[in-house]
C-alpha cells in the first residue's frame, strides 16, 4: 500500500494543524493501536496511531472502537506522561516513514516539559515510542536489544536514534543536476519504477509506476525507454506537490467498487474499470480504506480460540466422515455375505466334514459357475451358514446407522461453517461474545478452555435501508439470524438466504406493502454480499418469511422452507455501506 514518506507528510501537516488542542483521553483498543482524543475551543477529534505489522498508519479518525476494561501498561504510561499535554506541532524526519507528534506535557514535579510520540510506519517493524524532551526514551510498545537487532536498540532509558539510513537520496532535498547524474549511472535496461524506488527514498512502488505511466502508458518501461528530462519534471512536480502539502488524496476502487489502492495522485495505471475517487482530506481517505481492514485485524486477533477451536472441530469431523464413508464401502459386502449364507443353506448335505471350503454352484450368477466359499471346519454347515447371516446383518443395519451418523456429520460441518461465517462479520467484542455463548449451548463448552456463560445481550443486527426506504435486517452470527428470522420476522416481511452456502438471514420488513423490484435486488445482493458466495451473478433464495421454518432442537441458525424464488446479484460493497444504517 502508498503509506509512504510523502503520504505520511501530508498525513502530518493534516494534524499539525490541531496545534494548540489538549489531550482529553488516551485508550489502547488493541495491542498495537492507539488512540489519542483531542479537544480544543472549536472542536473536537482523535488521532489513531496503529503500529501492527499489517496496516500501519498514523491520522485523524472519526471511527469508533471497543476498549479493553483494563487499560494495557503502554496506554497507563502515555496518560501519564501526556494527560493534559498540548499538542504543539506534527511533522515527519528525513523523508522517512517517522513521524513526531510534539507535546507540551507537564512531569512529575508539575513543571513544563516537552514529550515527543514518535510513531514508526514501518510495516512489521513499526513502533510507537515516548520520548522527554532529551530525547530519552520514556515508554515504547515494541522493545528492541541486541537479540533482535544489532544495528539499533530500542530500551526505556535510552536515547533515540532513527533507523540506519539506507543508500538512497533524499527527494525533497536534491536539484536536477543530481536527479540526471544518478539517472545517467543506472542501467539503461533498468526497469524505470526500480530506478525510482532503488535510488530515491520515501516513494511507494505505486507512486513511482504512476509516474512512469504517465509518461510511456506501460509501467513495465526501461530506464532507455523513459526520456531523461521527461522524467525529471514529472518526478519533481510530484515532490514539489509533496513539500508543500498541496497534494490530493486519492483512492483507487476496483470494478466491484472495492478499495484497490490509494495515493496523492491519481494512479491511472491499474487500466480500465478501475476509478480514483477523489476525497476531501488524507485522514478521511485512509478512515474510509482501513475501516474494515483495520477491524477485521483486530477481530482476527481477539478471535483467535474461537478460530483454532472450530478448525480442530472442522478437522475432527472431516476425519471422521472419512472413515464411516470407508465402512460404508465395507458395508457393500452385506449382499455377498447373504448369498454366501444362502449357497451353503442349499448344500448342507454335500459339505464334507474337515474342510475349511465348500466347492457350490452360485446360482445368483446368470453363468452358474463354481465358487469356492470359506468355512470354520470346526463348525458345522448350519452354523457356517448361520455365521454369514449374522455378517449381513450387521452390516445391513451397520450401514443404515452410518448413513445416519455422516449425514449428521455433514450438518455439524455445515454449522461450523456458518460459524466460520459469522466470524468474518463480527465487529466487536460484542459479536464475538455472542458466538462464544452460542458455540458454548451448542455443546462446544469442553473444548472452551476456562469458559463460563457470560449474560446475554440483545442481538444488534446490521440495518439498511433500500431505495424505496424500506429497513433491511441482517444477522452477523446466528443468534442475529434466529433473532431476525423468528422475532423480528412478519409473515408477509421477505427473507433472503444465499442458496445452498453459509451466510446471513436477511430480512425486509414490508408492513404488508408490496416493495419495488429495485428493493428485492438490494435485499438480495445484501444477502449475498455478506454471505460465502465470492465473485459475480451470486444466486440468492427468497420467500415469504411465513414459508421459512426452524425445527425443533435444531442448531442455530438452522432453518427449512420449500417455497422460494432465487434471484441472480452481483453485490457492491461500496452500495451496500451507503445503504446501511449506522
Amino acid at each position: 500500500m502508498a503509506f509512504d514518506a510523502g503520504f505520511l507528510r501530508c498525513i502530518m501537516s493534516e494534524i499539525n494543524e490541531l496545534k494548540e488542542s489538549r489531550i482529553e483521553k488516551i485508550y489502547q483498543p488493541s495491542n498495537d493501536e492507539i488512540v489519542i482524543f483531542l479537544h480544543s475551543a472549536s472542536q473536537k477529534t482523535k488521532i489513531l496511531i496503529n503500529a501492527g505489522s499489517n496496516y500501519p498508519r498514523i491520522s485523524l479518525t472519526e471511527a469508533t472502537s471497543e476498549n479493553p476494561t483494563k487499560a494495557p501498561n503502554l496506554c497507563m504510561l502515555l496518560r501519564k506522561h501526556l494527560n493534559a499535554g498540548k499538542l504543539t506541532g506534527a511533522y515527519t524526519l528525513e523523508f522517512e516513514r517517522v513521524a513526531v507528534l510534539e507535546f507540551e506535557a507537564y512531569d512529575e514535579m508539575g513543571f513544563k516539559s516537552k514529550k515527543y510520540l514518535i510513531c514508526e510506519i514501518m510495516g512489521k517493524y513499526s513502533n510507537i515510542i515516548l520520548t522527554d524532551q532529551s530525547k530519552r526514551i520514556l515508554a515504547l510498545l515494541k522493545t528492541v536489544d541486541f537479540s533482535v537487532s544489532l544495528q539499533r536498540q530500542l530500551l526505556v532509558g535510552m536515547i533515540y536514534e532513527l533507523p540506519p539510513k539506507q543508500d538512497k537520496l533524499n527527494p525533497l532535498e536534491i536539484d536536477a543536476d543530481a536527479f540526471f547524474d544518478v539517472y545517467d549511472s543506472a542501467s539503461p535496461e533498468m526497469r524505470a519504477d526500480k530506478f525510482i524506488t532503488s535510488n530515491f527514498q520515501g516513494i511507494a512502488l505505486s507512486t513511482a509506476r504512476e509516474m512512469v505511466y504517465s509518461i510511456t502508458n506501460d509501467v513495465d518501461s526501461r530506464l532507455e525507454n523513459v526520456e531523461k528530462r521527461t522524467l525529471c519534471r514529472v518526478f519533481f512536480k510530484i515532490m514539489t506537490e509533496i513539500n508543500e502539502c498541496k497534494a490530493t488524496p486519492y483512492m483507487v476502487l476496483n470494478p466491484q467498487g472495492a478499495p484497490q489502492e490509494f495515493s496523492y495522485i491519481p494512479l491511472n495505471y491499474f487500466g480500465s474499470g478501475f476509478v480514483n475517487e477523489k476525497y476531501s482530506s488524507f485522514s478521511k481517505l485512509v478512515d474510509a480504506y482501513y475501516s474494515k481492514k483495520g477491524s477485521d485485524e483486530r477481530i482476527r486477533q481477539k478471535s483467535g480460540d474461537i478460530f483454532r477451536l472450530l478448525t480442530n472441530a472442522e478437522n475432527r469431523i472431516v476425519k471422521k466422515i472419512a472413515l464411516q464413508e470407508e465402512e460404508i464401502a465395507e458395508c457393500k459386502k452385506a449382499e455377498e455375505y447373504r448369498q454366501m449364507a444362502d449357497l451353503i443353506t442349499a448344500n448342507l448335505f454335500a459339505i464334507k466334514a474337515g474342510r475349511d471350503f465348500v466347492e457350490v454352484i452360485n446360482y445368483y450368477d446368470e453363468n452358474m459357475p463354481t465358487i469356492r466359499i470359506p468355512i470354520d471346519k470346526k463348525l458345522s454347515p448350519q452354523s457356517n451358514a448361520q455365521r454369514y447371516y449374522k455378517k449381513y446383518s450387521k452390516l445391513k443395519k451397520g450401514k443404515i446407522e452410518l448413513a445416519k451418523q455422516i449425514e449428521l456429520s455433514k450438518v455439524e460441518l455445515e454449522y461450523i461453517s456458518t460459524v466460520f461465517d459469522a466470524l468474518t462479520k463480527a465487529e466487536g467484542e460484542n459479536d464475538l461474545a455472542q458466538i462464544r455463548n452460542e458455540l458454548y449451548q451448542s455443546g462446544y463448552a469442553s473444548r472452551m478452555k476456562n469458559y463460563s456463560i457470560q449474560k446475554a445481550q440483545a442481538p444488534k443486527p446490521l440495518k439498511f435501508i433500500t431505495s424505496g426506504g424500506y429497513i433491511v435486517y441482517c444477522g452477523k452470527n446466528n443468534t442475529q439470524n434466529d433473532y431476525i428470522t423468528t422475532k423480528l420476522a412478519e409473515k408477509t416481511d421477505w427473507w433472503f438466504h444465499i442458496k445452498n452456502l453459509a451466510g446471513s438471514h436477511v430480512l425486509m420488513k414490508c408492513n404488508g406493502e408490496e416493495p419495488g423490484e429495485k428493493d428485492f435486488t438490494e435485499a438480495a445482493e445484501i444477502a449475498a454480499y455478506y454471505s460465502k458466495g465470492d465473485g459475480d451473478n451470486i444466486e440468492v433464495d427468497y420467500t415469504l418469511a411465513k414459508h421459512v421454518k426452524k425445527p425443533a432442537g435444531a442448531k442455530p441458525g438452522y432453518v427449512i422452507y420449500h417455497i422460494n424464488w432465487s434471484a441472480i446479484v452481483t453485490p457492491n460493497e461500496k452500495k451496500i455501506k451507503e445503504m446501511q444504517i449506522k
